[in-house]
């Protein structure tokens, strides 16, 4: 049975292969991707490749590859070894904004993959294009009318992340915004933002969600591709802050001395136009192609060419943590959710506990 207004029915709390035990919970998620579970792995730069990717697809969620921060040579090197890993469905973020994002899409179709994620509104094309190939489309949105303007596009779902999520992030709380875009569209809901275990997965499919969508979680397990030294600074953080000297706009990471530096420097412009210099040389961009998503961002976004050159500051400072292991000299985006997470489970053990906990919660509600 899928899940409408209401919360989720069981199936029949079948046994997962991939999880200790784990029942099932049918959704319109589930229905709609063909995963086992309602549990979405977002595809966050440099951490969501092809390992966290198919290891979480082959547990039964839907694992997304974050090829945005990718070239293309090896965002197509990252499907083929998912594929090689699980025949599960998964899905792959890229930016609708980027020069070559209709190429990327022609190489998703090409490679059978299921889901089409985008952290900004695709253009009505490019859904079109996806549709008709018979990709699912789900774009992030943080606001009721961006869920509304991209439903009329004709995506098949959306993920809706509120305040409390890590990276880019707004100020309305997922329990704000999450009911707001229930009430808004007919399209299968995706809640994100404050999520990492069953409970909250029966609380999102009270509002009417068909699904969680977690990054910080997933970021924490064994199957991340994060370096152990890193993993254990999440592991010993409770504070998170919200700023904007990282690329201009609102960025939820961690509270970090080198975040601290960062709100006092007054060199940050010209830390980002090296930055900037750097992320082209590793991702084989040209000047005029980053002059011309310049110009897509401040028209897109709103954005001063100032931020547009502070937003050249994200994927270096993301690579240098996540890559490169210096937590001292890298930003680390991660969600309020942070301070509750204290292991590193399997993809396999995350979602199979997330699954019994959510029925057990189910089970403990008073029924009518």
């Amino acid at each position: 049975m899928t899940s409408g207004p209401g919360p989720a029915v069981p199936a029949g709390g079948a046994a997962d292969p991939a999880g200790p035990a784990a029942p099932t919970l049918t959704t319109r998620l589930t229905e709609l991707v063909g995963c086992r579970h309602p549990v979405v792995q977002t595809g966050m730069g440099y951490v969501a490749g092809a390992r966290l990717a198919a290891a979480t697809s082959a547990a039964g969620g839907l694992g997304i590859i974050a090829a945005a921060t990718m070239p293309v040579e090896q965002m197509t090197a990252a499907i083929r070894a998912v594929r090689e890993r699980t025949d599960a469905p998964f899905g792959v973020n890229i930016r609708s904004d980027a020069d070559d994002a209709r190429e990327r899409i022609d190489i998703m179709i090409r490679e059978g993959v299921r889901v089409a994620s985008f952290a900004l509104a695709p253009r009505r094309e490019l859904i079109a294009r996806l549709k008709d190939a018979g990709v699912v489309t789900v774009p992030s949105v943080g606001a009721r009318r961006h869920a509304e303007k991209v439903a009329a596009w004709g995506v098949d779902a959306v993920i809706v992340q509120g305040g409390e999520g890590g990276g880019h992030t707004g100020a309305v709380p997922t329990t704000v915004l999450l009911p707001q875009v229930v009430d808004a569209v007919d399209v299968p809901v995706i809640a994100a933002g404050g999520f990492f275990d069953g409970r909250g997965l029966v609380a999102a499919l009270s509002y009417g969600a068909c699904g969680i969508a977690m990054g910080t979680r997933f970021l924490l397990t064994s199957d991340s591709p994060v370096g152990e030294e890193v993993k254990k600074v999440y592991l010993g953080m409770s504070d998170t802050v919200v700023t904007t000297r990282v690329d201009g706009v609102p960025h939820r990471v961690l509270r970090t001395p080198f975040v601290d530096s960062l709100e006092r420097s007054r060199l940050r412009l010209l830390r980002a136009i090296a930055n900037g210099a750097r992320f082209r040389r590793l991702s084989g961009t040209s000047w005029a192609g980053m002059v011309r998503e310049g110009r897509r961002m401040r028209h897109g976004r709103d954005l001063t060419w100032a931020q547009v050159l502070q937003a050249a500051n994200t994927p270096m400072l993301l690579r240098a943590a996540m890559v490169d292991g210096r937590a001292d000299l890298g930003v680390m985006a991660s969600g309020q959710v942070v301070g509750l997470i204290d292991d590193l489970p399997s993809c396999a053990e995350l979602i199979g506990r997330i699954m019994s906990e959510a029925h057990a919660v189910l089970d403990r509600l008073p029924r009518p």
